[in-house]
């Protein structure tokens, strides 16, 4: 994995869960690291407790995904300031928890569509005309997605409904064949992985389903899912894995 070390890696939702993950596994791997979130002095926490040599290779942006302007500006800095972005891991995501025929919800479907739809959108189309600019058309992109993008999970009377989220996993599915075939089309050379997880102990679980799920089901950690990301954005460069379907040994149900 020598050929990673110090590339420029650009991680949305950087701050918390899975996104934390993969700025500890990348920064180890020696890979320079741009974390994006709304609330980046957890990533500023983060970076007090690396080491130095560590520490200089992380770089917190304050950015809210679902605003274009201030996407754009973050991958501005970055490639201004390390000569553009090598990878993408496109992790930022939430979930609404009310009820997708409720009344009253359309704020939390909103949410949900412009974090997970839209937020990809605006990053990955940023991140790959930094790769087509500034890298000679080299790079790769990570859609963390879910195993709710290929099947939506009945999760019983017991727990609240997953609202819109399968369905924008859905179709990140779909958007990672859509930009796979675009950057053939473009002539480059840009990767484009899915890595779809099942149930990971991370707080983007509204609390009424972590206090239900946690006791009874096994669990990924977000750290399995960072290891699983290395692993893809290591693989030749004549090698694209498509999806990565990770499960917990024990995970029977989702």
């Amino acid at each position: 994995m020598d050929y990673l070390r110090e590339k420029v890696v650009v991680i949305s939702g950087a701050s918390a869960g899975i996104g934390a993950a993969c700025v500890k596994t990348l920064l180890t791997a020696g890979m320079i690291v741009v974390g994006l979130a709304r609330r980046h002095e957890y990533i500023l926490n983060m970076k007090k407790d690396l080491s130095p040599e560590l520490s200089k290779h992380l770089f917190a942006i304050r950015c809210d995904v679902t605003q274009e302007r201030q996407v754009s500006k973050a991958f501005d800095w970055t490639n201004d300031k390390l000569g553009g972005c090598d990878i993408l891991i496109n992790n930022a995501g939430i979930i609404a928890s009310a009820q997708l025929s409720e009344k009253n919800n359309t704020q939390q479907i909103r949410d949900t569509i412009e974090t997970n739809i839209m937020g990809a959108v605006f990053c990955i189309r940023e991140a790959f005309h930094s790769m087509r600019m500034l890298k000679n058309g080299n790079g790769h992109i990570v859609i963390v997605n879910s195993v709710a993008g290929h099947q939506v999970p009945n999760l019983g009377p017991d727990l609240p409904s997953l609202n819109i989220y399968p369905a924008t996993k859905f179709a990140l599915k779909a958007m990672n064949e859509i930009y796979r075939q675009e950057f053939q089309r473009n002539k480059t050379q840009v990767r484009v992985t899915t890595v779809s997880p099942g149930v990971v102990d991370t707080d983007i679980l509204p609390i009424d389903i972590q206090n239900i799920v946690k006791p009874v089901m096994p669990m990924l950690q977000a750290a399995d899912v960072a290891d699983a990301i290395l692993w893809a954005l290591s693989r030749p460069a004549n090698v694209q894995v498509i999806l990565s379907l990770i499960k917990q040994n024990q995970n029977l149900y989702i």
